[in-house]
C-alpha cells in the first residue's frame, strides 16, 4: 500500500498529443489546441501547420505548465535513424523552442541507439525521461525492464517511463515491475499506457499502490478506446489518498468543455474501431495510434474488409522480425508488411518494404530476440547483418543538407533546415508556401465522365485544397480514372507498370529511354507512412512515365511502361 509519507501522485495530460493522435490520427490544428491550451495552464505531415511555429504557440499559452515531448532516440520524429549531428541540432532546437521534458526511447529498447539523445537533452539542462517500451513476449520478462531501468539511470536520466503503448500491462504486472524499479533504483517512476484491452484503468490502480509518481491521462472527450484513461476519473480516485493530486475538478470543467467542442468539430475522424475496447490487441498488440493509421490505410485500398485477416497476420509478422515492441517505428515497420501479406493473397513477403529490408539487416538496432536464417534470407538473401550501432555508419549531414536547403531558397529560419532534413519529400512546396491563399482557384476542378457526373474534383476546406474521388452517388457506382486522370492512366497497358496501392511518388529513379534489368527499383512510393519500391518484371526500356515525384496515385494506376 501506499504510504503516508509518498508524495502526490503527478499527472501527464496527453490530450495535446497522444491522444489526438490515437483517436483523430493527428489532424487537429493548432488553431483549434490553443484555446484548449489557455485553459489548461490555468489548472494545471496533413494540416500545413508549422511545427515549430506550432511549439511556441503552445509555449507561448502554457506559462506555467511543463510541455513534454516524445523523442525516437536517433529516429528523433522520423521513421529512420538521423545522424548525431542531426539529432544535436534538434534536441538543441526543440528545448529551445519549448520542449521542458524529454521522453527517448527506442522501438527495440536498444539504448545505443538512445545515448547520443540522452547526452544532449542533458547538455540543454533539459529533464531527460527514459523510456522502457513495455511488451510481453517470450524473450521479455519483469527482470529485463528492471535491468533496463538501471542502465538508464546508469545514463543519468531524471526519471523513468514504462511506455505501454498498446495496454497490454496487467495490474499484477504493472504493480510487480514498479516495485522492482523503485528497488533497483531512486527515481521518478511513470506509467503510460492505453485503454485499448480495457485493462488500463485497473493496472493505474495497482501502479498507485505500488507507489508510481507520474500518470499519463487524457481529458476525458479524448480518453478510452485506443487513448489513455480519463484525468478526471484519475484524478477523484486519488481525492483524500495520500496520492491526491491537489487538482480541482471543478476547474478542470473548463478544459473538459473545451475538449468536448474541438471533438464535436473533429468527429468524423474518428473510426468506432479506435473508441471501443478490444481485447484482441493483447494477441496483436498493435498500439492505439497505429490502429487508427491501419484503418485510415486499408480504407485508402478499399480493402477494410481484411483487417481482421491483417490482425492475424500481425503477430506472425512480429515472431518472424524477433518480437519487437510495437512503437513507432516497429509498429510501421511490422503492421504495413502484414497489411503487404494480406493484400497479396496470402503471398507472404512477395512485397518487402525497405524499412523491413533495413530491420533485418540491423539497421534499426539488434532485434530482442535473432531473425530466423529462413526468414532473413527470405526478405535480404544473403546480405550481411551488422553489429555496430547503426548510426555509426552514417556521416555528418547537417551542414551538407544546410547548405542544400539554401541553394534552393527554403531557409527563413533555423529551424526550417531541420523540417528540410526530417521530411525531404514534402518540405521543399511547404517551405516555398508554394499555395497560398491568393493562388486558391475560385472555381472547382472537376473531372467528368461520360455520364456527366463528376468523379473528382479539388474543394476547398480552411484554406487546403483537398482532391476528392466520388465513389458513388445515390447508392450508383461511378467509374473513376485515378487522382490526375489526364495524366496516370487506368486500365491494360502492354508493359505497363500499375501501382498495387494508394501513396505518393518519393522518387523516380528512372528516365525515359533507360534500359533496366528484372528487378531493378523504378520508383518509390511512399504509402502507409513506409518506402514501397516498384520494380520491373522484366528485362526491357523505359517507354512512358505518367508520374513525377510529389504524385498521389491510386491502387491500379499506371505508373510507367517498361517493354
Amino acid at each position: 500500500m501506499r504510504t503516508a509519507s509518498q508524495k502526490k501522485v503527478l499527472i501527464t495530460d496527453t490530450t495535446l498529443r497522444d491522444a489526438h493522435q490515437s483517436l483523430y490520427a493527428t489532424r487537429i490544428r493548432t488553431e483549434d489546441m490553443l484555446p484548449l491550451a489557455r485553459e489548461i495552464d490555468t489548472c494545471i505531415r496533413f494540416l500545413n501547420d508549422d511545427p515549430w511555429d506550432r511549439l511556441k504557440a503552445l509555449k507561448a499559452e502554457l506559462k506555467h505548465t511543463p510541455i513534454q515531448m516524445l523523442l525516437r532516440g536517433q529516429n528523433l520524429v522520423g521513421y529512420r535513424h538521423y545522424p548525431d549531428d542531426v539529432v544535436d541540432k534538434f534536441v538543441t532546437a526543440a528545448h529551445k523552442n519549448g520542449v521542458d521534458i524529454f521522453r527517448v526511447f527506442d522501438a527495440l529498447n536498444d539504448i545505443r541507439n538512445m545515448k547520443r539523445s540522452m547526452e544532449q537533452v542533458k547538455k540543454t539542462g533539459a529533464h531527460l525521461q527514459g523510456a522502457i517500451c513495455y511488451t510481453t513476449s517470450p524473450v521479455h520478462t519483469t527482470q529485463t525492464f528492471i535491468e533496463m531501468a538501471k542502465d538508464l539511470y546508469a545514463h543519468d536520466s531524471d526519471s523513468k517511463c514504462i511506455k505501454d503503448m498498446s495496454g497490454l500491462i496487467m495490474p499484477a504486472a504493472a504493480r510487480e515491475l514498479i516495485s522492482g524499479i523503485k528497488k533497483a533504483v531512486d527515481v521518478k517512476v511513470c506509467l503510460h499506457s492505453h485503454s485499448t484491452s480495457g485493462i488500463a484503468p485497473m493496472s493505474y490502480e495497482a501502479a498507485i499502490m505500488a507507489g508510481v509518481d507520474i500518470l499519463d491521462t487524457a481529458m476525458s472527450p479524448f480518453s478510452m478506446g485506443t487513448s489513455q484513461p480519463p484525468t478526471e476519473s484519475v484524478i477523484a480516485s486519488l481525492i483524500g489518498t495520500p496520492g491526491d493530486t491537489g487538482i480541482d475538478l471543478l476547474k478542470l470543467r473548463a478544459v473538459r468543455n473545451i475538449c468536448i467542442l474541438i471533438r464535436e468539430k473533429y468527429a468524423g475522424l474518428i473510426n468506432p474501431i479506435s473508441e471501443r475496447v478490444d481485447s484482441d490487441v493483447l494477441i496483436y498488440q498493435l498500439p492505439g495510434g497505429m490502429i487508427s493509421n491501419i484503418v485510415s490505410q486499408l480504407q485508402e485500398q478499399d480493402a477494410l474488409n481484411r483487417w481482421d485477416e491483417v490482425l492475424a497476420e500481425i503477430p506472425r509478422v512480429r515472431e518472424d522480425l524477433g518480437y519487437p515492441p510495437l512503437v513507432t517505428p516497429t509498429s510501421q515497420i511490422v503492421g504495413t508488411q502484414a497489411v503487404l501479406n494480406v493484400l497479396v493473397n496470402g503471398q507472404r513477403y512477395r512485397n518487402v518494404t525497405k524499412e523491413v529490408k533495413d530491420y533485418v539487416h540491423g539497421l534499426y538496432g539488434k532485434s530482442p530476440a535473432p531473425v530466423s536464417d529462413e526468414i532473413r534470407k527470405i526478405i535480404i538473401g544473403d546480405d550481411a547483418v551488422i553489429t555496430i550501432r547503426p548510426a555509426d555508419l552514417l556521416e555528418p549531414a547537417y551542414e551538407k543538407l544546410k547548405g542544400e536547403a539554401e541553394k534552393a531558397g527554403l531557409v527563413k529560419k533555423e529551424e526550417d533546415i531541420l523540417t528540410y532534413i526530417l521530411y525531404p519529400a514534402i518540405a521543399p512546396s511547404f517551405l516555398k508556401n508554394e499555395r497560398s491563399l491568393e493562388e486558391i482557384p475560385k472555381k472547382q476542378s472537376v473531372t467528368k465522365p461520360a455520364s456527366g457526373m463528376p468523379s473528382q474534383m479539388e474543394v476547398e476546406v480552411d484554406g487546403e485544397i483537398f482532391s476528392v474521388r466520388i465513389v458513388s452517388v445515390g447508392g450508383s457506382k461511378v467509374e473513376v480514372t485515378g487522382i490526375t486522370p489526364q495524366k496516370i492512366p487506368r486500365g491494360e497497358f502492354a508493359g505497363g507498370i500499375k501501382s498495387n496501392m494508394q501513396g505518393m511518388v518519393l522518387q523516380v529513379l528512372v528516365s525515359r529511354g533507360a534500359t533496366v534489368k528484372k528487378g531493378d527499383t523504378l520508383l518509390v512510393l511512399e504509402a502507409m507512412k513506409m518506402e514501397n519500391p516498384i520494380h520491373s518484371p522484366v528485362d526491357g526500356r523505359v517507354i512512358e512515365i505518367f508520374v513525377d515525384t510529389g504524385d498521389v496515385v491510386q491502387n491500379g494506376d499506371v505508373l510507367l511502361v517498361v517493354q
